[in-house]
């Protein structure tokens, strides 16, 4: 690809703005942990919902939505889209819940909800496993797909490309923190979804116009429901007939379990990571769910037709291509002219950017205040820890770069680490309303989680292959030896079935929370709802009802109705289906407008418990205090 003078000054000046961001919150937020970390917890609700945005959108993440429609058709995106009703379930039940936690990382959560040794080894755990081995894996894989974008679309050395854009990101990710990071968040985002629009409407030129491109696909699929239908199965004469990439087990594990039952990066059941940490950081409760809220709404809703549109044109302009997903990438070196080239340019390293410095900045918040901080040294200031977090964030770097030269033993990993949370979801949503939950219960699931995943998946099996004691295929069911779009379907099955049982069977055989840990938590975080009511009534206010009461399960359905109703009706819309597009938008609307009621009219903030009473009675036994 030729880029002109002009182009180069477009990429110039978007590195440029982003290192200026990084040294004008440099004093600001050195200042502390807190400023570092969660800018101080004072960021409106629009900046830290959009950084939430940017921060998902990687460079990888166009190519993949490309591969995906090329090879499915547009329902192909049910492999994520699935993980909507985690998100809601985050937005409703668990945001107000994270920003009255009072904690700087979502692993600190260990130590205010559990006591003790095994609440402190579950903190320092998870602390080094999300910050170093998870974290890398993302950091390389994103990293490798810039690598590939970069090796198709310029004629110069893609690895001192991608060496420029991560230098930058961590220059501004070690001075400044989590502001350089939200801020420079705002601005990439701006620019990579202008970029990506720009390229859809060129895309859909290149191929004739809207009714060419329906009409090629079409031919592509079979017919033009199979191509653009959103709905991965298809409906007729009152049957439904599901797809062969998509059989009715595997439709059935995303819709039914894997959104509440499997731990995944920016989806986890009752919230977590970098979503967390944006909740964390807002001005208030309010500001952290609409904050979430926004974020499920462009996340699913908004964001991904551009992706969708040109991966449907690459269908058209490159059938011959092998590899589907690099057609992202070749319409954008053929098909933008002068000016456009410079700016999706600068947009692929905005998305490149925006994802580094959210993991960089994340994964150090774990390794310095959940590890470094908890269990090494305790008793220093704030500039101390303030320096050692850019030294963390420069270690992570580093080992980023050793992850991105294994890329093909990243790849076995990933798929071993997208089962090793199956089970575990179940666990991290109950702590937060039951109080029978305790660290074992954790512990337990993590461990048969990751135990389950590997006998399933073979790794046990090949192991012991390797050293001779048995064949490589032990202990793998034979659906998952034969692969097919019903393997990885099983493996969540058995894996969520063994751990959920495990759990749940060592939480009853161990002793609960003492007492004083449960009030000290409730206190502090008032979940509210049945699971508490033995925990509120001592405290003497009552069964109290969950955050949001009743409305909260309504609201939550409303946020699910309100999202995919947008996402559908825009489809609809774009491919010429007015009618159906604009029934399904109002539906959204009138979803969307009964949230905007219940929100204005409940309290948004808990009055607080006064002091304990020492005269006040223990727990009164009950059969159903369980």
């Amino acid at each position: 690809m030729k880029l002109t003078p002009f182009d180069w000054s477009l990429v110039v000046a978007y590195f440029a703005i982003s290192s200026l961001i990084g040294f004008y919150f440099t004093k600001k937020g050195g200042a502390s942990l807190n400023e570092y970390f969660l800018s101080g917890r004072d960021v409106p609700w629009w900046l830290a919902g959009t950084s939430m945005v940017a921060a998902t959108f990687a460079a990888d993440t166009p190519l993949v939505v490309t591969g995906l429609v090329v090879a499915n058709g547009v329902a192909g995106n049910w492999l994520w889209w699935n993980m909507l009703m985690s998100g809601m379930l985050t937005v409703f039940f668990f945001a107000r819940l994270w920003r009255r936690a009072r904690v700087m990382t979502d692993v600190e959560f260990a130590e205010i909800r559990y006591s003790g040794r095994p609440a402190a080894v579950l903190r320092g755990f998870r602390a080094l496993y999300l910050a170093i081995p998870m974290n890398l894996i993302i950091l390389g894989w994103v990293t490798r797909a810039m690598i590939k974008i970069l090796t198709i679309s310029l004629g110069v050395n893609p690895y001192i490309a991608v060496a420029i854009c991560f230098g930058v990101t961590m220059l501004y990710s070690v001075a400044a923190g989590l502001w350089a990071v939200l801020w420079t968040d705002l601005i990439q985002f701006v620019i990579k979804m202008t970029a990506v629009i720009v390229l859809a409407v060129f895309s859909v030129r290149a191929v004739g116009g809207m009714d060419a491109l329906k009409r090629g696909v079409a031919a592509h699929f079979g017919s033009e429901t199979a191509a653009l239908s959103v709905l991965p199965v298809s409906v007729q004469h009152g049957s439904i007939t599901a797809y062969a990439w998509m059989p009715l087990l595997s439709l059935g594990v995303f819709l039914f379990m894997q959104w509440w039952a499997a731990w995944y990066p920016g989806a986890e059941p009752g919230g977590g990571g970098y979503i967390a940490q944006r909740i964390f950081s807002a001005r208030t409760e309010r500001d952290g769910v609409l904050a979430t809220l926004f974020f499920q709404v462009m996340h699913y809703a908004v964001r991904p037709w551009p992706w969708v549109i040109t991966g449907l044109c690459t269908i058209i302009l490159y059938p011959t291509l092998q590899d589907k997903e690099s057609g992202y990438v070749h319409a954008f070196v053929d098909l933008l002219p002068t000016g456009w080239r410079g700016f999706m340019l600068a947009g692929f390293a905005a998305a490149y950017m925006s994802t580094i410095g959210t993991q960089l900045n994340w994964g150090a918040s774990y390794l310095v205040n959940d590890f470094y901080k908890r269990f090494i040294n305790r008793d220093a200031g704030d500039k101390h820890y303030v320096n050692v977090s850019r030294w963390a964030t420069i270690f992570l770097f580093m080992g980023s770069i050793v992850v991105t030269w294994q890329l093909s033993s990243v790849e076995q990993a990933w798929r071993l680490l997208l089962a090793l949370g199956a089970g575990t979801g179940l666990v991290l949503i109950l702590r937060w309303y039951w109080w029978r939950i305790n660290a074992w219960s954790e512990i337990s699931a993590m461990i048969t989680s990751f135990v389950v995943a590997i006998v399933v998946l073979g790794y046990a099996g090949r192991m012991l292959h390797a050293i001779g004691l048995t064949r490589a295929d032990f202990g793998v069911p034979q659906v998952v030896r034969e692969g097919g779009p019903n393997a990885d379907a099983w493996v969540m099955v058995i894996t969520v079935a063994i751990t959920t049982v495990v759990w749940v069977a060592v939480t009853f055989l161990t002793a609960p929370e003492p007492d004083s840990m449960l009030e000290s938590f409730y206190r502090r975080v008032r979940p509210g709802g049945p699971g508490w009511a033995r925990v509120s009534r001592r405290l003497g206010v009552g069964t109290e009802s969950i955050p949001g009461g009743k409305s909260a399960w309504t609201n939550w359905i409303a946020g699910i109705v309100a999202v995919y109703g947008t996402l559908f009706g825009t489809g609809k819309i774009i491919f010429g289906y007015m009618g159906e597009g604009l029934v399904l938008c109002a539906v959204a609307l009138a979803a969307f407008l009964w949230i905007a009621r219940s929100f204005r009219s409940e309290d948004q903030e808990p009055v607080p418990i006064p002091p304990p009473d020492a005269r006040t009675a223990p727990w009164p036994a009950a059969a159903t205090d369980v």
